[in-house]
């Protein structure tokens, strides 16, 4: 573990698998104190915590969805009573469904929509309450997709780039409270959500994405997780309003 985040306090959305959970460990491994809030995935959000653990950190595990306003306001009071007050807000709880327009339905629209942006809103708008006074640090993880959209992921796409519209609007707003709000742009990454599907590096889906990366690899959650701890620590603390690819040069 490093001291970069000693004394923090922060909060990863949507951290019980994947990028979240990727983040959450490095946040931990800097030496913040993480809540690993979830939706349903409450054994994989526990095992993140056990892990954190493990490995000499501190965390909880909080259930809540991000699209439910008394589920953010619930996951804040439960930060503050655990531990005070945080530092960081991670904004990663997300979905995807991929269709072509001619298969696009209200209801995907609209379960994209709730958690991909509008949960974005709720839970910036309930940690500025705590945060308005000290300042902090928000972090969006957004997607390459929202500059360079495939021809499947129309709605996903829109949803990304309100994400990184919000991003822009807020680090402006927030910016005389020293809240510092940036977004990550994944492209590629393997998670074990990948992997369970049966892919693997030789898999022809997974050659493919290679193939678009200038670094030749996919990146990992570990990665993302990398860009997020320096995004929540005082290294970054003149960034704001800024779009971070992480990708390996994907193309």
């Amino acid at each position: 573990m490093s001291d970069k985040l000693e004394n923090k306090v922060v909060i990863v959305t949507g951290a019980s698998k994947g990028i979240g959970a990727g983040i959450a460990k490095q946040m931990a491994a800097a030496g913040a104190t993480v809540v690993v809030n979830y939706a349903s995935g409450k054994e994989s959000a526990e095992q993140v915590v056990t892990e954190i653990k493990e490995n000499g950190g501190n965390a909880i595990a909080v259930q809540g969805d991000m699209s439910k306003q008394a589920d953010v306001v619930n996951l804040f009071q439960e930060t503050i009573k655990e531990f005070g007050g945080f530092d960081v807000l991670v904004n990663n709880a997300g979905i995807y469904e991929f269709a072509l327009l001619d298969q696009f339905t209200e209801e995907s629209y609209r379960r994209i929509f709730d958690i991909n942006v509008l949960g974005i809103l709720l839970t910036t708008q309930e940690a500025v309450k705590f945060l308005s006074s000290k300042g902090g640090s928000i972090i969006n993880i957004s997607s390459f997709a929202s500059i360079r959209p495939e021809p499947y992921s129309v709605a996903y796409a829109a949803s990304k780039g309100a994400v990184d519209s919000i991003t822009r609007a807020l680090s402006q707003e927030l910016a005389p409270h020293k809240i510092r709000v940036n977004a990550i742009q994944p492209g590629g990454v393997f998670t074990e959500g990948v992997a369970k599907l049966g892919a693997d590096a030789e898999s022809e889906p997974i050659k493919a994405m290679i193939a678009r990366s200038a670094m030749g690899r996919m990146a990992t959650p570990n990665d993302i997780g990398k860009m997020a701890v320096f995004l929540a620590s005082d290294d970054s603390y003149i960034i704001t309003g800024q779009f971070i690819e992480v990708s390996g040069g994907f193309k």
